[in-house]
Parts: C-alpha cells; sequence; structure tokens
C-alpha cells in the first residue's frame, strides 16, 4: 500500500518550516494547517501532490513571518532560532548543513520572501516556475532573489559543522571555563568572536550580542561561576558543535558554536524555556 502523500512530505513541510520560522512548536503548526488545507482541497485528487503541500506550506509561513515581525521587535533581546540537538556525531551526519543554529542566524537577516526563494531554490532545490508561483513573482525575479540572498549570506563563510576539532574546541571551552582561567578561555576564542543570548521573556540573559575575545571570555566565567551548580554535557546542535547545560535533569541552556582555523568564531546560547522543550526528541525533518 502506497503512503499517503501528505505523511511522505510531513518531514519536508516541516524542514520548510522550521527553516523559515525558525521553532518546530511553528513548524507543527504549519504541517497542521497544510493538512487541514489538503483535506479542504480533496488532496486525494491533486496530481502533484508534494509540489502543492510545499506551495501551501510556504505560504501559510509567510503569512507567519509577516505577522510575526512586530512580535520580533518587542522581544526581549536578540532572537535564537530553537536549536535542534542530536545525540552524536553520526545521527547529526544525517541533517543537512541548512540545519546548523549559525545558519539559521544568518537566515533570519532575509526578508520573508527572499527567505522563502532561497530556501525553496537552494535547499529544497525547487524549480524556479513552482517557487515563482508560490510567492507571486515571476521565475526571472525569484533568480535575482536568490541570488541576493547567496551573497548576503556569504556561502564561503556559512558555520561549520561538528568536525571532530569543533567538539574538541567545545570540550577544551568548558574545561578551561570549570577552572576558570580567563586565558584559557581566551586561547580557544577569535579575537573578533561574538557571543549571542536569547533567554526570552522570564531567564536572564545579555540583551545586546557581546564581541571580542577578551569580552566574551570575562562573560563567559563570569556566567560560569555563578552557575557552577549545571551540569554540562557536549552535544551535536543542529549538526554544529555545542553543549547542553541542565539542572535536576531539566534543560537550562542550549549552547552552540561555528569556528574558523582553530578557533571559536561565534556562541549561541539558548536559554528561552519555550524553546528547550523539544531537546532530545529526534527533530523528524528533512
Amino acid at each position: 500500500m502506497s503512503q499517503d502523500p501528505f505523511e511522505e512530505a510531513r518531514p519536508r513541510i516541516r524542514g520548510l518550516a522550521y527553516r523559515m520560522l525558525g521553532t518546530l512548536a511553528d513548524a507543527d503548526d504549519v504541517a497542521q494547517d497544510t493538512w487541514l488545507r489538503w483535506q479542504a482541497a480533496g488532496g486525494a485528487h491533486i496530481a502533484n501532490a508534494e509540489a502543492w503541500l510545499v506551495t501551501a506550506a510556504t505560504r501559510l509561513c509567510l503569512d507567519r513571518l509577516r505577522s510575526a515581525a512586530r512580535a520580533r521587535e518587542a522581544y526581549p533581546g536578540p532572537w535564537l532560532p530553537e536549536p535542534v540537538v542530536t545525540d552524536g556525531p553520526e545521527e547529526a551526519a544525517e541533517l543537512a548543513d541548512s540545519l546548523t543554529l549559525g545558519f539559521l542566524v544568518l537566515l533570519d537577516q532575509l526578508a520573508p520572501v527572499e527567505r522563502a526563494v532561497f530556501v525553496l531554490a537552494d535547499v529544497f532545490e525547487v524549480p524556479y516556475a513552482e517557487i515563482a508561483a508560490t510567492v507571486g513573482r515571476s521565475p526571472a525575479a525569484c533568480r535575482q532573489i536568490a541570488s541576493r540572498a547567496r551573497r548576503r549570506l556569504q556561502p564561503d563563510k556559512q558555520p561549520s559543522r561538528a568536525a571532530a576539532a569543533d567538539r574538541e574546541l567545545v570540550s577544551g571551552l568548558l574545561r578551561a571555563l570549570a577552572s576558570g582561567d580567563v586565558n584559557e578561555v581566551v586561547a580557544r576564542l577569535a579575537p573578533q568572536v561574538v557571543c549571542i543570548t536569547d533567554g526570552g521573556p522570564s531567564r536572564r540573559a545579555a540583551r545586546r550580542p557581546v564581541a571580542g575575545s577578551a569580552k566574551v571570555a570575562r562573560l563567559l566565567t563570569s556566567v560560569a561561576r555563578r552557575f557552577r551548580h549545571l551540569a554540562t554535557r557536549p552535544a551535536v546542535v543542529g549538526g554544529s558543535a555545542g553543549a547542553i547545560l541542565s539542572a535536576g535533569g531539566t534543560v537550562e541552556q542550549v549552547m552552540a558554536v561555528t569556528s574558523e582555523s582553530g578557533f571559536i568564531t561565534s556562541i549561541y546560547f539558548v536559554g528561552n524555556p519555550d524553546k528547550l522543550a523539544s531537546v532530545g526528541r529526534p527533530p523528524l525533518i528533512e
């Protein structure tokens, strides 16, 4: 018996929505709303089911992005995507590069239509004719939008995945923080490293990005002293090296890093409880 077309496409729909909206809860909502539209349209009779479903999901994502703009402006401090945490490098190898936290942060620089065109064209390899019909632009305009997005995202500087060297960088950083040795922390950071923290409305966090190895090292060692009670273990976050910080079995923070030439270039901390509920569960996204 052949699989239901919607269920077959569900991981792709969730993956698309997650990249567009940044949270798995929103991705689930979009998948549910897409299913409702599929049922209302009599989906069993639609010839190209996957194209129809991707188009419907993309339009739902665009609606949500536009309506969420004001909420983002009022968000307390930096907004980071919900982290997708996997058990280890082997499981992470199955994730696409476009699921790294650093890459999603770059995607967040794009306007809604620009983001949709780029994700459809470069991540899911949807033909430009289909993208044009989805976003209401011509195929030529969509090619220009995708090209402009690629230049803004600077593909040559996209975040690295969790190679063994990156995992060792994180382990070394955690050891240095546990010892309280600021110099050892600085030694692992690039001079222009940036640390971004997302605590949401309920958790204390830096309300602006912190830049520079000395400033970031002081911030990290100060936080480490204040939260010595947290258990820390290395993790793979969206395919990038990182760590989970927890207390009494409750995840308090998820950290992810990007690196270049053996030094950490970006550090992301997600502490908003609303974005940590799915940590440890399979992402089931394409």
